[in-house]
């Protein structure tokens, strides 16, 4: 089987434009068949407050109204999706920008109250249907894809990119060898966030319970720890944690680039 990387870019780096420049610089020299999903950023939050809207939070995670349904659609399918398109073409990267509606390629239900919260329009993926992508990748497109789902019946969903991506590897990963990366602003999982260059080489579920009873891991990095290990048992070949600017080094199989995740096996 082909080797396919899906490749998340976290929001910290769409909001510096130098450092999304650099990436995207990095993704687009990539020779294999590769994926891009992409986060939102501050971009929406800033939008909405120009608006009025103020946004609101609950341990990170975005509470989508209806009013903020419409601009995090605007800003993720549109904005920051298509400036994205445009810089990797620029690259001769010959892209294309996606949501989970286009060619029915991400199907979530709203999520349901949860501890008495009401996150709105929240979507948790239930299907997702690969053809399509690998039907563009068979013709050298790289995908796109913004974190953004709908639920079949005409409604988008804001949908969490880490969780868009390791759903896209998992279902990929019956026709190529997938590699899932999630590049962000750090080296890595730390053991101590004060310090940048104490990165955790690598995690098993094991030390993963462990590390999270002592407090290491908590917060923000439990869900995409969470979503990681999903994906390492549904199939999926490496989940790898680094620094955008690490890509490179990390394709061309430099084991010393961020944390990666093994399964106990």
């Amino acid at each position: 089987m082909q080797k396919l990387y899906v490749i998340k870019v976290g929001g910290n780096i769409i909001d510096n434009p130098e450092a999304l420049q650099s990436f995207l610089y990095d993704f687009a020299s990539l020779k294999e068949n590769k994926i891009l999903v992409h986060g939102g950023g501050k971009v929406a939050t800033e939008i909405s407050k120009g608006l009025g809207i103020e946004a609101q939070m609950v341990d990170g995670r975005r509470i989508t109204d209806a009013e903020t349904l419409k601009i995090v659609t605007m800003v993720y399918g549109g904005l920051i999706n298509k400036n994205i398109v445009a810089k990797l073409q620029a690259n001769s990267c010959n892209a294309i920008g996606l949501t989970g509606a286009d060619a029915n390629i991400m199907l979530s239900s709203k999520r349901p109250l949860k501890n008495g919260i009401d996150y709105g329009f929240v979507g948790d993926v239930e299907k997702v249907h690969s053809q399509p992508l690998v039907h563009l990748l068979s013709q050298g497109i790289t995908p796109v894809m913004a974190p953004l789902t709908h639920d079949g019946k005409g409604t988008m969903l804001n949908t969490n990119a880490d969780t868009v991506a390791s759903e896209l590897a998992v279902a990929l990963s019956n026709t190529f060898v997938v590699n899932l990366v999630y590049c962000f602003e750090l080296k890595g999982v730390l053991r101590d966030f004060e310090d940048k260059d104490s990165v955790i080489s690598d995690i098993n579920p094991s030390t993963y319970e462990e590390l999270k009873s002592t407090g290491v891991i908590n917060k923000g990095m439990i869900p995409k720890l969470d979503n990681s290990f999903a994906a390492i048992n549904a199939g999926v070949s490496s989940v790898i944690i680094c620094q955008a600017e690490s890509l490179v080094e990390l394709i061309n199989e430099n084991k010393t680039v961020g944390t990666k995740l093994v399964s106990s096996h």
